[in-house]
């Protein structure tokens, strides 16, 4: 695990992750919602359901819902354990999302929601290739980051994440054009609409790109 993974384990897990998400503003929970609601709407009656980054199954929870099967992997223990607790119907596992321990082709849909893309810190290159070889031919996947009119939203919320002891204050010198950077280490970039596109060309994937609420900006691969 690299120390920016190190950092989500440690540090914004479980019930702290809970916390990131209690404390959302109005703005910031429309944003979760919207998420949540564009992907459980991509979910086809008895698809079989890959969330990486799952954390505590809050989304993979609301999504799944009409999916055949769901699996939800994340690299923090204390996280995957309380999903595993809340939710047991679903599939939880400790997992790297650039080494995933499922055979090729086995899921219908993979997705990676709420800039988990830029979270992961592992090359995007490495973590979409990962993830098309478990998605079946056909199957799909689907990567979000933040819009860029979501920013002032956004610096907000990971403030007050700051200001609740569940960040290291916020290094404003550092902080702008989509980066968020702390003082304690932490950073947290964005993947704008022309980095899913070059990303696409680099693997030559099939690819559309496209933006929600005016927070959110998809991307879906096809396989």
């Amino acid at each position: 695990m690299n120390a920016a993974n190190a950092y989500y384990a440690q540090k914004l897990s479980a019930h702290r992750l809970d916390r990131v998400y209690t404390i959302a503003r109005p703005r910031v929970r429309q944003y979760l919602q919207a998420e949540m609601d564009h992907v459980q709407a991509a979910i086809r009656p008895g698809d079989r359901v890959l969330e990486l980054g799952c954390g505590t199954g809050r989304v993979l929870a609301h999504v799944a819902r009409d999916a055949g099967m769901a699996w939800g992997v994340d690299t923090a223990f204390a996280s995957v354990a309380l999903a595993r607790l809340r939710y047991p119907d679903l599939g939880w596992a400790v997992m790297d999302a650039a080494r995933l321990g499922f055979p090729p082709g086995c899921f219908d849909l993979v997705i990676g929601v709420q800039n988990f893309i830029s979270a992961c810190k592992v090359p995007p290159e490495d973590l979409v290739r990962e993830s098309l070889r478990v998605t079946r031919p056909g199957g799909r996947v689907l990567l979000s980051s933040y819009a860029e009119a979501f920013w002032p939203h956004r610096l907000e919320w990971f403030r007050d994440q700051a200001d609740e002891g569940l960040l290291g204050a916020i290094d404003k010198d550092a902080t702008g054009n989509g980066v968020i950077v702390g003082q304690d280490g932490f950073r947290a970039t964005t993947f704008s609409p022309e980095d899913f596109a070059d990303l696409a060309r680099r693997l030559g994937a099939d690819v559309d790109v496209y933006e929600i609420d005016r927070s959110s900006v998809f991307c879906q691969i096809i396989k």
